[in-house]
């Protein structure tokens, strides 16, 4: 099996996302000592979950880049609902003064940006036409085996 492709029991799958998600309005909090934290919370945090991988991080002053191979049993949403809501709650008991900053300890905006990696769209599109054609010819030459009229 190709590096590219990773397993589960019954699924072959290459899965990377990019993803991107910002502090409530935008606020540049994430710098110095809080965005080193934020780095090691999010590598910590996504150690846990069963073949999450971090490939690219970037901890930027008013967002966060990740890009993170994430296997097909966990939703992007359901990931992105776990990372910024025990990432919210750690650095908050770390750090006070987030919380009287972030009124209503709301640390994070509501959405996030996704982006998925790996084939393009082309190389995709090409492939699908690829293996239509193969499969006809493949009939062409077997012949149609369940024609009930050669009996």
């Amino acid at each position: 099996m190709s590096k590219r492709f990773r397993k589960l029991s019954h699924t072959l799958y290459e899965c990377k996302y990019h993803l991107i998600f910002c502090p409530k309005y935008r606020q540049r909090i994430l710098k110095d000592e809080i965005g080193e934290s934020t780095k090691r919370e999010i590598e910590n945090l996504l150690r846990q979950k069963d073949g999450i991988e971090v490939i690219e991080m970037n901890v930027q002053a008013d967002h966060v880049h990740l890009v993170l191979w994430i296997p097909p049993k966990y939703s992007i949403s359901s990931v992105m609902g776990y990372v910024k809501g025990k990432l919210a709650i750690r650095l908050f008991q770390r750090y006070e003064r987030l919380g009287k900053r972030m009124w209503g300890r709301h640390l994070w905006g509501r959405g996030y940006c996704v982006s998925t990696i790996g084939i393009n769209e082309e190389q995709i599109r090409r492939y699908v036409r690829w293996q239509e054609n193969k499969e006809k010819e493949i009939e062409k030459l077997q012949g149609n085996l369940f024609n009930e009229d050669q009996g």
